[in-house]
């Protein structure tokens, strides 16, 4: 008897902990209630009908869970080539191809009035939702409202629940129907609401813009985000390069950009050895693995890739995968017996110890940036390391030694 109630004790007490670790439930709710009373005022004053303000916000709570993947932040940084692994695989390439023939005159009539190749749209398709297999299964509405109601982004958050409570006011989309990513990233391309307001398109004249099950909405609303953006569509992303012996590499990274003849002078040459295109654009070089990775000359579509992502992984697997869907090989660089990855609390201590040592690298946050890199050259020229920019276990052990 004793053993019996000491187990009913135990479970009480583990759920008073995990209750009070979620905060009390009936302040939550209060305070929630209060919260979301001002939002639906606030939505009115923006025309959002009480239709909509009741089949969206009545009954609404916070996601507990919502909060815990804002919070989580990656142990590791992603290593270039463990990034490029795990999204252009093979049997994304293949599918990849097979959808780009299958919906080629859909995409083809898309590329006609919007300027974005196919093979990029497919490319966007794939790494976002595996093609449409998987568009997230939060609810936006919940998601957005969790995250809104949370002090750490709430404006952003807020403005991009009014956007959402826009689009199913408008009919586009019923509440229960618009589901997405735990941060509020809906549909195919996965886009946010204000990214839908924007750019969304009908492009099967049903009178929706409907990003979750038409793909004629899917492609053109992708193409219109990228034509708007910028994108070029006679030009390609970039390519992978050749550099010569010695290399001056204080003339890589994003801000550095010279004319392709320019980077003929320097020695720069396609992969194969060929000379540069002779055309009048401009590119820089990025050396997303360091000095001894790939490199890669990239133009202005990547900058429009960027404006989707801002990650060069992202963008450089972007155009790899659409490079790959099109025919193209797999990169010719040697790929590094093993990639050693450095965990953010060791990104934290290089940046750390750039700080200490006057090198000015920014916030100590584990995230590598362009001043955080801009601060790991001025170290590596003092050093007589190659100026890449690149964290590495061996640039952590350096800076330890100074």
């Amino acid at each position: 008897m004793v053993q019996v109630l000491k187990k009913y004790i135990l479970i009480f007490v583990i759920i008073v902990a995990t209750l009070s670790a979620l905060g009390q439930p009936g302040q939550c709710s209060e305070e929630f209630s209060s919260w979301l009373k001002g939002l639906r005022q606030e939505a009115r004053t923006k025309g959002i009908s009480e239709a909509t303000l009741h089949e969206a916000l009545d009954n609404l709570q916070p996601i507990p869970r919502i909060i815990e993947l804002d919070r989580r932040q990656p142990e590791f940084t992603q290593t270039f080539w463990g990034y490029l692994d795990s999204r252009v695989t093979e049997s994304r390439i293949e599918r990849g191809r097979m959808l780009l023939e299958l919906h080629a005159e859909l995409l083809e009539s898309i590329e006609k009035q919007y300027g974005v190749q196919p093979r990029f749209l497919v490319a966007f398709w794939g790494l976002e939702t595996n093609f449409g297999n998987y568009l997230g299964s939060f609810p936006v509405i919940g998601s957005l409202a969790t995250l809104a109601h949370d002090p750490r982004r709430s404006a952003f958050f807020r403005a991009e629940l009014f956007a959402a409570l826009s689009i199913i006011d408008a009919g586009h989309i019923s509440t229960n129907d618009m589901t997405g990513s735990w941060a509020g990233a809906m549909g195919q391309p996965q886009f946010m609401p204000s990214t839908f307001v924007r750019f969304a398109v009908d492009a099967d004249g049903d009178g929706r813009r409907d990003i979750w099950y038409s793909l004629p909405d899917v492609f053109a609303s992708a193409a219109n985000f990228l034509s708007e953006s910028g994108w070029q569509g006679d030009k390609t992303w970039g390519r992978e390069v050749r550099l010569p012996p010695g290399f001056n590499l204080e003339l890589t990274g994003f801000e550095v950009e010279k004319t392709l003849a320019a980077w003929q002078i320097l020695g720069v040459r396609k992969i194969n050895g060929d000379d540069l295109p002779r055309v009048n654009i401009k590119g820089s070089l990025l050396l997303p693995a360091g000095h001894a990775g790939p490199a890669f000359l990239v133009y202005n579509n990547y900058r429009t890739i960027l404006q989707w992502n801002r990650s060069d992984l992202y963008a450089i697997a972007v155009g790899h995968l659409a490079d790959r869907i099109s025919g193209k090989g797999p990169l010719a660089a040697a790929r590094p017996a093993s990639e050693q990855q450095l965990s953010r609390n060791q990104v934290a201590k290089i940046q750390e110890l750039l700080s200490a040592q006057g090198f000015e690298p920014g916030p100590v946050d584990g995230v590598i940036g362009s001043q955080t890199r801009q601060a790991i050259r001025k170290f590596q020229r003092t050093a007589k390391l190659p100026a890449d920019g690149h964290p590495t276990p061996e640039l952590l052990e350096a800076l330890g030694k100074k």
